[in-house]
């Protein structure tokens, strides 16, 4: 029996608002998101997701997500793309040719699928290929948000690797990686296939059997990433606050109010890098919120000094609507809500702040500290 179902137009947005909002900057574009979820509606598809215990312990899972930078696509670059005479071979269903290269390689069926994370673009990807492709996809990730790397998820923090990996392109490069000698080369690899395709690149990736995934999933988020998004919508039809709606949900905690005043940015390596500057407004005003993000948001300073950082959360939202956004898109003359959230408690660890998800991970020398513990007294 399904957990969860989206049914109607309505039901996919709510969703992807979930996703969006819990994607802290990345995840993929609602675009493509929601492309693919209306195409699904369309062709009569049931957009489920299932609890993880229902996954018999026998079966074998893959975790299929998009992988490149989440920076606008150059005029430059479209105009190569026109030069090399590439054309879009499979739409929004690179993803599905990935997973079934992947159990190609591997010999052997794919039982379950795993979201890598939490995002307006790769979490109803994971879905609508499970869709199409018959296969049941779980209530949970292997993050709890977006993340730029795969040191950031908990394949990488409980010490299971995600090769072999399958990895198809919109014009129809395909590539299977058999090996990569420790995760972060696995991640430079994928990158740079993302970079030489252009526009990013498709993955199926870590193969395992359903006894390990159930061990390190972060169970439950896509029910819980329906009901935020839901929330939302709800608190705003009935002239309330959609972020607090949001607050009550996910337990965070609503950090700095105010006007973008800049985004310095560049593409580098298959990431976006670059910081959002905020200039305070109401009782945040003359106060200021820079928030440095590798796509996603990691590392913040409140007037100047160090404040929330990565393991914990940190999303931007339209201050009218609630909606989150994505680094892609977050503009000077935003008016926004910077929220924060707690993240994996697993993360906290020596090695998962150091290695995997902590400020000195992404070459910044701070201390990290609880989120809760900066939010003390405060709403």
């Amino acid at each position: 029996m399904p957990r969860g179902k989206l049914e109607t137009l309505r039901d996919c947005e709510d969703f992807v608002r979930g996703c969006l909002f819990m994607g802290t900057g990345g995840g993929g574009s609602v675009a493509w998101g929601m492309g693919m979820l209306k195409d699904a509606l369309k062709d009569g598809l049931a957009l489920e997701w299932v609890d993880v215990d229902d996954i018999p312990d026998d079966v074998w899972t893959v975790t299929p997500y998009g992988m490149g930078s989440i920076a606008p696509t150059s005029q430059e670059v479209l105009a190569e793309i026109e030069r090399l005479g590439l054309v879009n071979k499979f739409g929004n269903r690179s993803m599905e040719e990935a997973v079934k290269e992947l159990g190609t390689y591997l010999g052997q069926p794919i039982g379950c699928l795993v979201a890598a994370e939490l995002g307006a673009g790769n979490t109803p990807a994971s879905l609508v290929t499970g869709a199409r492709l018959g296969i049941p996809v779980v209530d949970g990730d292997y993050a709890g948000r977006a993340i730029p790397d795969e040191m950031q998820g908990t394949p990488y923090l409980y010490g299971k690797h995600s090769w072999p990996f399958a990895s198809v392109d919109r014009w129809g490069n395909v590539a299977i990686v058999k090996y990569t000698v420790n995760p972060h080369m696995l991640e430079r690899i994928g990158k740079m296939l993302a970079v030489a395709a252009f526009v990013g690149t498709t993955m199926a990736a870590t193969p395992l059997p359903a006894t390990e995934m159930k061990e390190i999933l972060v169970r439950d988020t896509l029910t819980r990433s329906f009901a935020l998004g839901r929330a939302m919508r709800q608190a705003r039809e009935k002239g309330g606050d959609p972020i607090e709606a949001a607050l009550e949900v996910t337990g965070g905690w609503r950090l700095f109010e105010g006007v973008v005043s800049g985004k310095d940015w560049e593409d580098r390596g298959g990431y976006m890098f670059g910081t959002t500057h905020i200039q305070g407004s109401g009782a945040y005003e003359g106060q200021t919120l820079d928030v440095w993000f590798k796509n996603e948001n990691h590392v913040s300073w409140l007037n100047g000094q160090p404040w929330v950082c990565s393991p914990d959360l940190i999303t931007l939202a339209y201050q009218e609507s609630g909606e989150g956004t994505t680094n892609t898109l977050i503009q000077e003359g935003d008016h926004v809500v910077a929220v924060g959230m707690k993240g994996l408690e697993a993360f906290r660890t020596e090695f998962g702040l150091n290695e995997a998800a902590g400020p000195r991970y992404f070459g910044f020398d701070i201390d990290y500290v609880p989120i809760e513990e900066l939010m003390e007294g405060r709403v």
